[in-house]
């Protein structure tokens, strides 16, 4: 199950975004490669390397779109401004692999779902680039299909930068996060019972949850398609700075991958 939900978050971060009505197929199918390094969560001092089989699935539908922002519904479109529906995924943690929540829960896959309304500032079509601010607001779910908990609702505002050169999609993005009491509890809160000398009884409360860069490079060739990315979190001030359970004050996530096309659609 954990190795599941890594590549899901492995598929979603590396997947190539949308392109222009009629400049590729509706949809494609391929299967590659990707290796992922994350830490066990944000703020943890220990990072884990992934090897992953890879899934390479892009539909461009007028309503639905599978791709590097995952999978998403349209609601409203307009020059300046479009309204989407927006999935996206958290990994596992396995509390007997990390010392600072040695005896705890173990941290589920979490799954967010929600609004995100992107504003689009400018766009420049001769040099094929755009700026934008999203502010996606989504209700998150921790899961391990068996069962599941709401744990609140996070909200990511960012300032977007899009650029397209010879080929290939680049992609840059930074803000705030925020995110309620419940969610920070689920992550960061130590209850009296798992509370230990070393490791002090600890509840979170809501608010600033840290800052956010992400980078991402992809291009699809021929017959194949690479991608890369990296993500970079900022946790000083956050409301939960002062836990226990954090370890570090910035977390560091990075992948690659490389996926045959094998199969795509005739119709634009």
């Amino acid at each position: 199950m954990r190795q599941l939900y890594i590549l899901t978050l492995l598929t979603l971060c590396l997947t190539a975004p949308s392109a222009r009505a009629g400049e590729l197929p509706l949809w494609e199918v391929g299967l590659g490669v990707g290796s992922l390094s994350l830490p066990d969560y944000r703020g943890s001092d220990e990072q884990r390397a992934y090897l992953f089989p890879l899934p390479y699935v892009k539909y461009r539908g007028k309503f639905l779109q599978i791709d590097r922002e995952g999978a998403r519904g349209k609601l409203f479109s307009s020059d300046r401004l479009r309204l989407e529906l927006s999935v996206s995924a958290g990994p596992p943690a396995r509390s007997d692999d990390n010392m600072a929540r040695s005896g705890m829960p173990d941290i589920d896959p979490t799954v967010e779902v929600g609004p995100l309304l992107e504003i689009t500032m400018s766009r420049d079509s001769f040099h094929d680039q755009s700026w934008s601010i999203r502010l996606p607001w989504r209700i998150a779910v921790a899961t391990d299909l068996a069962h599941y908990d709401e744990i609140g609702w996070v909200f990511a505002p960012s300032l977007h930068y899009e650029m397209r050169q010879r080929g290939w999609d680049l992609r840059a993005s930074a803000g705030p996060l925020y995110a309620s009491e419940k969610y920070h509890d689920y992550f960061y809160e130590v209850t009296p019972d798992f509370a230990t000398p070393t490791r002090p009884a600890y509840d979170a409360t809501s608010g600033y949850s840290g800052s956010r860069l992400t980078i991402t490079a992809n291009r699809r060739f021929r017959s194949f398609w690479v991608g890369a990315f990296a993500r970079y979190d900022q946790l000083s001030g956050a409301a939960f700075d002062d836990s226990p359970l954090v370890k570090k004050n910035s977390s560091f996530m990075a992948g690659v991958g490389i996926a045959w096309v094998l199969a795509e659609a005739k119709r634009p």
